[in-house]
């Protein structure tokens, strides 16, 4: 588990952090979080249980998250709309060296600006994080939904 009381600050930070940079609409920041051979996905829970590949974002690589930074920010149009996340204390499920393995669960409620909030997605994520020179940083995240559908179109990261 995880080796000491730092570690479990520094991923509550990394939580936090991250979830600041979305709910901010931030994009362009989003990909620092992740390391360069990263991979990113968003898997509905039905498909993770049945061991399905079927993801509904699947971006490799720090090119593919600005890839979709440059969909979301220039490309993609629809109507205005804001995300909060509310993150769950991560749990440490294995720590092998520099290499943490980290559960947390999540809530995104989305507010249109004409529209009452509603949530949005909800699930957990099931993190790989590294230890690097420039501190933890997500070597995988998967972000599992646990509803089968999900509302309109997905844009932003969740």
């Amino acid at each position: 588990m995880t080796s000491n009381f730092q570690d479990l600050a520094s991923l509550i930070a990394l939580h936090a952090e991250y979830a600041a940079c979305i709910d901010e609409q931030r994009f362009a920041d989003w990909p620092g979080f992740f390391t360069e051979d990263c991979h990113y996905r968003v898997v509905a829970r039905e498909n993770h249980e049945a061991g399905y590949p079927l993801a509904i974002m699947s971006l490799k690589g720090i090119g593919g998250l600005q890839d979709r930074v440059y969909g979301v920010t220039s490309t993609v149009f629809h109507a205005p709309y804001y995300q909060r996340h509310i993150i769950g204390l991560p749990r440490v499920t294995a720590c092998d060296g520099d290499s943490l393995s980290v559960e947390a669960n999540y809530l995104v409620i989305r507010t249109r600006r004409d529209m009452l909030s509603e949530v949005y997605n909800t699930g957990r994520y099931i993190d790989r994080i590294v230890r690097t020179k420039m501190g933890l940083k997500f070597a995988e995240k998967l972000c599992i939904f646990d509803s089968e559908l999900i509302p309109n179109s997905m844009i932003y990261p969740i």
